[in-house]
């Protein structure tokens, strides 16, 4: 197998070179004449980002763990080298063995983010893979996706070979083995994929059609073959306590976006919050054992030499045995090592365990309120009320913090002028709670900084059948919160920032698209669209241009409510949760009514099929 190395000359007039020679601490080394398998793990963004990304990490320790498989990483490559890889024919390298990922046999895509589609037909462009899966040969590698995007694969469809739909750790051990076996028996790769669609959550979308009504919606959606299954379960690992976990995880020589050993706590979320598609896709809430996790973190801080460790949850204040843990971890703040306690709700406990963790003076809280009314956030399901807010702040605030961050969404289903304006009144509420404080206890000025992003329905949320708003009107309801905040009493303590609107646009068709996107996704990278969620990379003038070239409406993926029984491009996966709990959570939205959480009472979404987890400790 040939290897590829960048020349000293291009490395030297490059951006950060370091992206792309390897060689990183805990780097997997093995022979690959001895490999049965070659894989190429590929996050479609550039290094730093795709070095923070865990998923990646997991399923690269699990799959060199077997000896007759050897994965490998590669990433994309910034602006400066494509351009120079696109103009000398330099094909796109793995970082362990700098070995062309089109020799490999796997290419393994994990799809975060709908504004790294772009960067996926980068990934394989510079590969010299066909873009299209039914171009490929028996001579290429098989292109698989995952991640939680692979929940509504249809706009990737004609892109990919196949889809892993779930968590990886259960079923890529029968895929290699089924690979090996097909290929010791001199199948084909047409093969390999009619048998590997009975795999439990495997897509192989070329094995499916779709038809379409006039009006555009889905009319049909169906298997090609009689043997291949119409609906495809996610993949759920229940046991997370012994489930493949990363010891020893790479440490990069550049500084990357997370530059920590992280410490996966629990799966899945009791809240119900109706936006939100991790807390459903990732139901039912799984927990790690505790004593696994002090073990872990050990080994980890050990065999990396990092100075920090974080907690991934999505809501670590939930996890049972959170105080036990932190005792645990407080002890290496001793050594050097800082702790970093993300997704923690503002209550006693929380600042009293920050502020052992955290300098206070130099740190600031964060609260996600979402929405500014408390109508709104019923509509949400966000479960939490104004009172508990302003005293999360004012314990922070006595406890000597003066800043606060608040992230709210505009753009929800039902929102008003008046639910808009709530956002700065509430800030206002909060930095009020700061001044109540006297004078001579205060440290300074508090600053509270608000940030709004533009709301975009998921698919396998509530939300997903909700209509969004053009470009103009969310920038329209940005300009009501600015306005608003003027106004208030304390708007010196306040400060405002909002996201792009068009990018919001643009996320909107392609997680709720169906397959006729792909040719627009196609029509913009051949423009020149690639790193389109760095701003300063993004270009909507060729995205609009791409939409018009390929006679593709963004107002019909983005401007209409869609009709509970309209077959939706995702209805044939079985994410766990019910399409009749959602429309039960998408009707109590519309009537304001709040869903308890799942500890509190069991809401019978489905995901009690699993027979484990939180699920099977609360039922009613």
């Amino acid at each position: 197998m040939n290897k590829l190395a960048l020349s000293d000359e291009i490395l030297m007039s490059i951006d950060k070179p370091a992206r792309y020679i390897g060689n990183e601490i805990n780097m997997v080394r093995k022979n690959p004449q001895k490999a049965s398998i070659r894989f190429a793990m590929c996050f479609p963004d550039v290094y730093e980002i795709g070095m923070s990304h865990l998923g990646i990490q997991i399923l690269y320790d699990m799959f060199n763990q077997r000896e007759d498989v050897y994965c490998e990483r590669v990433y994309s490559p910034w602006v400066d080298l494509h351009k120079i890889m696109k103009e000398r024919h330099i094909p796109l390298f793995t970082l362990e063995t700098q070995s062309p990922v089109k020799d490999m046999d796997f290419l393994g895509i994990t799809i975060q983010y709908e504004m790294c589609y772009t960067n996926i037909l980068q990934i394989l462009d510079l590969s010299q893979i066909p873009l299209y899966a039914r171009e490929r040969t028996e001579n290429d590698p098989l292109v698989i996706g995952g991640g939680p995007c692979a929940y509504n694969p249809e706009p990737l469809a004609d892109f990919f070979d196949l889809f892993y739909i779930g968590e990886g750790e259960t079923q890529y051990d029968a895929l290699f083995d089924l690979y090996q076996s097909i290929q010791g028996q001199g199948g084909t790769r047409e093969g390999f994929l009619r048998a590997a669609c009975k795999l439990p959550g495997i897509y192989v979308p070329s094995l499916y059609e779709v038809a379409y009504k006039e009006d555009h919606t889905i009319a049909s959606f169906t298997p090609r073959y009689e043997d291949v299954p119409p609906v495809i379960r996610k993949e759920i690992q229940m046991d997370l306590t012994d489930a493949a976990y990363p010891r020893k995880p790479l440490v990069p020589y550049i500084k990357v976006t997370q530059d920590r050993v992280v410490l996966e706590i629990q799966r899945g979320c009791i809240r119900g919050c109706r936006f939100c598609q991790a807390g459903m896709i990732y139901r039912p809430t799984r927990e790690r054992d505790v004593k696994m996790l002090k073990s872990c973190a050990k080994e980890m801080l050990e065999n990396t030499g990092q100075e920090e460790i974080s907690l991934s949850s999505l809501s670590s204040s939930d996890y049972s045995d959170l105080p036990e843990l932190i005792n645990y971890l407080i002890g290496f703040k001793e050594r050097g090592v800082n702790i970093s306690l993300p997704s923690l709700r503002i209550d006693a406990f929380s600042l009293d365990v920050m502020s052992k963790v955290q300098d206070v003076r130099k740190s600031s809280l964060t609260f996600a309120p979402e929405a500014g009314s408390q109508r709104l956030r019923d509509v949400i399901n966000k479960g939490l009320t104004e009172e508990v807010i302003l005293e999360g702040a004012s314990l922070a605030f006595a406890g000597g913090w003066q800043k606060v961050k608040l992230y709210f969404m505009l753009g929800l289903p039902t929102e008003t002028e008046e639910d808009m304006q709530e956002i700065p009144r509430l800030a206002d509420k909060i930095a009020r709670r700061y001044y109540e404080i006297p004078k001579e206890q205060r440290q300074g000025k508090c600053q509270v900084t608000i940030s709004t992003s533009f709301f975009v329905p998921k698919p396998f949320t509530p939300f997903q059948w909700a209509t969004m708003h053009p470009r103009d009107e969310y920038l329209r309801r940005a300009r009501i919160v600015n306005e608003e905040m003027k106004g208030q009493l304390n708007r010196k303590s306040l400060k405002y920032n909002w996201h792009e609107a068009d990018v919001t646009v643009l996320e909107g068709v392609f997680a709720r698209g169906d397959r006729r996107v792909g040719q627009v996704l196609l029509k913009a990278y051949e423009k020149g669209c690639i790193f389109d969620s760095w701003s300063e990379h993004f270009d909507n003038r060729k995205w609009m241009e791409a939409f018009a070239d390929c006679g593709v409406s963004i107002d019909f993926y983005n401007l209409r409510e869609r009709k509970l029984d309209e077959i939706l491009p995702w209805d044939f996966i079985d994410c766990g949760v019910s399409k009749a709990f959602l429309k039960r959570e998408w009707q109590n939205a519309l009537a304001g009514k709040v869903t308890p959480n799942c500890k509190a009472q069991c809401s019978g979404c489905g995901a009690a099929q699993f027979k484990g987890g939180v699920c099977l400790e609360h039922q009613n």
